[in-house]
């Protein structure tokens, strides 16, 4: 069982990263599934999750416009579409699942159930 994050990398402000999250040994469609990330020195934060139960991603106020986040059913993956990057958007990016409840929704990442490895982005000119 795991959540395989990869995209991160090093961009300039204003610039895009996409980021991918694999899940393997279980199926994706059963949980909610978020995306959250932790700068140095500050707590981790949500930034993004999908619920099992109608699909409508939710965001933080921090990324709604910029950041777009979607699930490939075939693929057993979700994504993060990043664009119009910003240095405060430098962090080391999770994905997160949720069996039951809405932690995920409300991106509180206190009460997601299982974690993949971060992937570090770095926006920066």
């Amino acid at each position: 069982v795991q959540l395989q994050a990869s995209g991160g990398g090093l961009v300039q402000p204003g610039g895009s990263l996409r980021l991918s999250c694999a899940a393997s040994g279980f199926t994706l469609d059963y949980y909610n599934i978020g995306w959250f990330r932790q700068a140095p020195g500050k707590e981790r934060e949500g930034v993004a999750c999908i619920s099992n139960s109608d699909g409508s991603p939710a965001y933080a106020d921090s990324v709604k416009g910029r950041f777009t986040m979607s699930r490939d059913t075939a693929k057993n993956t979700v994504y993060l579409q990043m664009n119009s990057l910003e240095p405060e958007d430098t962090a080391v990016y999770y994905c997160a699942t949720e069996r039951y409840g809405s932690s995920c929704h409300h991106l509180d990442y206190l009460g997601m159930d299982f974690w993949g490895k971060g992937t570090l982005v770095t926006v920066s000119s």
